[in-house]
């Protein structure tokens, strides 16, 4: 009836730790892991060892690797819900309107919390952030990935898990959507300042006004993308 016990495998071990990690926070979506030589002598295993446990953890879902065999931590929410959305707002413009429904409600969640608990380093993120959007835009560079960047920043400074992996999932779908939207210089000068706002409430450690701010900045996208419809019809 019963088994034997067996000590648990090395490679068992590095899983659960990386799982672990995952699960506070600690590596967060799109995290890229130290190299292969660096994990081996922090876990002191074997590179066998070490390339079994990374294996396990990209079949299961919480690994992927990419750019060169770099391994970076993948969201835990499946990315088959983007995939299916993505098609569906391309197909049905109106639900576009859902998803910014749908980011009110996640994001001015996200700002009141990360007033409250954002750390030093987050904070400094939102604004390293910021200011690279800022730069990338006065000089005519692509901003639209500082845009999404911010917003998942924010994500991360809440310290919850399922906020970061959630907004993460979505994250193609903000960066495609404004792309789309915001070609006018000072539509996106607005944006940009409605994204000062958000982060000055944030540091400042003010909560309501940093929901306020973000719902005011998502009623300002929502027009936006309204307008641009009317345009198209």
């Amino acid at each position: 009836m019963f088994q034997t016990i067996r000590p648990k495998r090395a490679s068992d071990e590095i899983v659960n730790q990386i799982k672990g990690l995952i699960s506070e926070g600690k590596l967060k979506p799109g995290d890229r892991l130290p190299p292969e030589r660096q994990l081996v002598k922090e876990f002191g295993v074997s590179r066998p060892t070490l390339r079994e446990a990374l294996n396990s953890l990209v079949a299961m879902g919480f690994l992927e690797v990419k750019q060169a065999r770099r391994t970076f931590v993948k969201s835990v929410i499946s990315e088959r819900i983007e995939d299916p959305l993505s098609r569906i707002i391309k197909t049905d413009t109106q639900k576009i309107f859902d998803l910014i429904e749908v980011r009110k409600a996640m994001e001015s969640w996200a700002s009141f919390q990360a007033a409250q608990r954002a750390m030093d380093e987050d904070i400094k993120r939102l604004e390293e952030i910021i200011v690279e959007m800022t730069k990338a835009f006065d000089e005519g560079r692509s901003w639209e990935k500082e845009d999404a960047d911010f917003h998942l920043a924010i994500a991360q400074a809440t310290h919850n898990t399922i906020q970061t992996h959630l907004m993460s999932t979505i994250y193609g779908l903000l960066r495609e959507s404004v792309a789309r939207v915001f070609t006018d210089r000072e539509k996106v000068k607005k944006l940009i300042r409605q994204h000062y706002q958000i982060f000055d409430a944030i540091k400042n450690r003010s909560p309501n006004k940093a929901r306020r701010k973000t719902l005011e900045h998502l009623n300002y996208v929502e027009s936006e993308v309204m307008a641009f419809r009317n345009q198209k019809r």
